[in-house]
């Protein structure tokens, strides 16, 4: 695979299901390293050139925290193509009645629901990089 597969996450300070969102990102490209790495939406939404190079043309996988679906919209915006959207919000309602936590502190239900969310964008960057190595 010539490159690597792109996990964003919403910033969604403040909200437990940005810090889900976030936690995920790193964990899904934490387990696949050679597979995955992550691009800061921070710098693609305040047009910082080297993060918009990372994602144009590149497979991305995008995770928000709520519907608006920031990072789907700023990384496709800068150019990448999202081929995968997850949300955090959606993985909380098979949990309904859970606390995850607050916007910066995770409870042990919290980590391990975004243990799970994290599972799903690492099973969806495997297949990805299976079906470019197919590709090629």
């Amino acid at each position: 695979m010539s490159e690597k597969i792109k996990v964003i996450a919403c910033s969604g300070i403040g909200k437990v299901f940005g810090l889900m969102a976030r936690e995920a990102a790193l964990e899904a490209a934490e387990r696949e390293p050679e597979l995955a790495e992550n691009v800061c939406l921070a710098h693609l939404v305040t047009g910082k050139e080297a993060a918009e190079k990372k994602v144009k043309g590149c497979s991305c996988i995008t995770i928000d925290g709520c519907p608006a679906l920031c990072s789907a919209k700023s990384v496709e915006e800068a150019g990448g193509v999202v081929k995968a959207k997850f949300r955090s919000v959606d993985i909380m309602r098979k949990h309904r009645g859970k606390d995850a936590g607050t916007g910066s502190v995770l409870t042990e239900d919290g980590w391990r629901i975004t243990g799970e969310l994290a599972e799903m964008v690492t099973d969806e960057v495997r297949k990805m990089a299976e079906e470019e190595k197919e590709n090629v």
